[in-house]
C-alpha cells in the first residue's frame, strides 16, 4: 500500500473516532462493542453458509471473511481488536494481522470463540453491542445492544464517505468493468447465462461468495425479471439481448454496475439501449448538492415517458404517460440508492441523525432513497425500461391500455428489457462518474 492510500485510511480512523465520541456522548454511554459476526450452520449439516461481516465491523477495517471477531470503541484511545485465529486443522487459519491497518488498533488474538468473554470488560453497563447475534449479546451481559439512537447516528453519517472509501469504491468499480467488459465479450461470442458468469468472475478475480450480491446475468426474455439469478445453461436457440447487474468487493466495499447490450447492434431495440442511456446520462448531470433524490426519480419517469412516446410505445404525450401512471408498468423500480459498505447502503430515508424517516411517494414505494443530496455521497443512478408480462397484464386492463400500442410491445417481448447503471461521487462542484472515467460504455 502507498503512503498516500495510507493517508486516507489514517483520516478514515480519525473520522470514525469523532463520531464514536460523539455517539457515546450523545447516548451516555462508555463504548461501543461491534461483532464481526458468526459462521451460521446449515441446517442438519457440518457446513456453513458463506460469511458475511457485520457492516458496522467492516467499516473499520478490511477484515470481511473472518467471525468471532469483537472491536471495542470509545473514540478517544486506540481501538481494541480482538482477532479470532483458532486452531483449527481443518480449514485456513488466518495469518495475525499485519497489514496496512494493523498498526492502528490494539490486537488481542482470540483461540476459542466462546473465550472472549474473558478479554471484554467485565462492566457492561454502559457499553452498547452492535451485531446480530442478540442471544450472545444478552449471555455476555449486554443490556444496551443495538440501541436504534447509536444505529440511527452511524447509518446517517455512513452516507458521507471518507476518502479511504471513495478510492476503495474506485477499485471495486475498477474490478468490476474488467468483469463486465469479458462479460460483454462473452455475450456476444455467443454464450450462455452460465458461460457469461464464468467469465465475469475470472476477470474479476473473485468468487460467486465475494462479489457484494449475486450477479444477474439475463439473456433475451430473463432480462425482464428484476432480480434473475438462475444462469441457465442452455444457450438460446437465438442471441437478442442481454443484461447485466454485477459488482466487485475491494476491501469491503462494493461496485454495483449495469449494462444492456443488443447483438444486432443495428435495430430498433439498440436504438432503444441508446435513449436510456442517453437518459442516464442525463440523471447522473442531475445529482447534485440541495437537491432531494426523490425529485430526480421523478425526472426519470418524465424521461421514460418520452422515450415511450419516441418509440412509439405509448401514443399519450409523455406528461399524460406520467399522470396516468403507465411510465411506472414499465418502470416499477426506483432510479438508485445510496452505495458503499453496503450494495444498497444504509441511510437512504434518514432526514437527521436520529434517524427521522421519509418514506417514498406513495405511488413510488421501491424507490430507496428520500435524502437530499451532498458532497460525498455516493449513489447509483439506474433507469430502466421493461416488457415485464405480469406488469403488462396488470396495464391491460385498465383505460389506459387503449393508448398502448400492443403489437410492438409484443414484438420487444423478446429482449426482455434494458437497465444502465454508473456508480457516482457527488463533489461539490461536479460529479465523478467512477464507471464511465473507466471508459465502460
Amino acid at each position: 500500500m502507498n503512503s498516500g492510500y495510507q493517508a486516507l485510511y489514517q483520516a478514515h480512523i480519525a473520522e470514525l473516532q469523532q463520531r464514536t465520541r460523539q455517539v457515546l456522548a450523545r447516548e451516555n454511554l462508555d463504548g461501543l462493542v461491534i461483532h464481526s459476526g458468526q459462521a451460521k450452520r446449515k441446517f442438519l449439516d457440518d457446513m456453513d453458509y458463506p460469511f458475511k461481516a457485520n457492516p458496522h465491523f467492516k467499516a473499520w477495517l478490511p477484515v470481511v471473511d473472518n467471525p468471532h471477531c469483537w472491536l471495542l470503541l470509545d473514540g478517544v484511545n486506540k481501538p481494541k481488536l480482538i482477532f479470532y485465529r483458532p486452531k483449527d486443522f481443518w480449514h485456513k487459519v488466518p495469518d495475525e494481522p499485519a497489514d496496512f491497518w494493523a498498526e492502528y488498533f490494539d490486537i488481542q488474538l482470540l483461540d476459542k470463540a466462546n473465550k472472549v468473554e474473558t478479554l471484554l470488560p467485565y462492566d457492561k453497563a454502559r457499553l452498547a453491542y452492535i451485531g446480530e447475534y442478540l442471544e450472545v449479546a444478552r449471555a455476555l451481559g449486554f443490556t444496551e445492544i443495538n440501541p436504534e439512537p447509536v444505529l440511527s447516528y452511524l447509518h446517517f453519517y455512513r452516507a458521507y464517505k471518507t476518502g479511504y472509501e471513495l478510492a476503495c469504491l474506485r477499485k471495486a468499480n475498477q474490478l468490476a468493468v474488467a468483469g463486465h467488459r469479458a462479460a460483454k465479450a462473452a455475450f456476444y461470442a455467443g454464450g450462455s447465462e452460465f458461460d457469461i458468469q464464468l467469465a465475469y468472475l475470472a476477470a474479476v478475480g473473485q468468487t460467486e461468495n465475494e462479489v457484494p450480491y449475486g450477479n444477474i446475468v439475463g439473456l433475451n426474455q430473463n432480462a425482464a425479471i428484476l432480480h434473475y439469478t438462475a444462469l441457465e445453461r442452455q444457450k438460446p436457440a437465438q442471441h437478442h439481448s442481454f443484461l447485466i447487474d454485477a459488482g466487485a468487493e475491494f476491501h469491503g466495499y462494493a461496485a454495483d454496475i449495469t449494462r444492456t447490450y443488443s447483438f444486432d447492434r443495428n435495430n430498433e431495440f439498440a436504438g432503444l439501449i441508446a435513449a436510456v442511456d442517453r437518459l442516464e446520462l442525463t440523471l447522473v448531470d442531475g445529482l447534485k448538492p440541495g437537491i432531494n433524490y426523490a425529485d430526480l426519480h421523478l425526472q426519470c419517469h418524465q424521461g421514460i415517458a418520452q422515450i415511450l412516446h419516441d418509440f412509439d410505445f405509448v401514443r399519450l404525450d409523455p406528461a399524460s404517460i406520467v399522470e396516468r401512471d403507465i411510465s411506472r408498468t414499465f418502470f416499477p423500480h426506483g432510479l438508485g440508492h445510496h452505495l458503499g459498505l453496503q450494495v444498497h447502503d444504509v441511510g437512504g430515508f434518514m432526514q437527521d441523525e436520529r434517524g427521522t424517516h421519509l418514506a417514498p411517494p406513495e405511488n413510488h414505494p421501491f424507490l430507496r432513497c428520500t435524502r437530499l443530496i451532498e458532497p460525498d455521497m455516493v449513489f447509483t443512478i439506474e433507469p430502466g425500461l421493461y416488457f415485464i408480462d405480469s406488469l403488462l397484464a396488470d396495464l391491460k386492463q385498465t383505460e389506459a391500455a387503449a393508448s398502448v400500442n400492443w403489437s410492438k410491445i409484443d414484438a420487444f417481448r423478446q429482449f426482455g428489457g434494458i437497465r444502465i447503471e454508473d456508480n457516482i461521487i457527488v463533489h461539490r462542484e461536479r460529479n465523478e462518474n467512477m464507471t464511465r472515467d473507466l471508459q465502460l460504455a
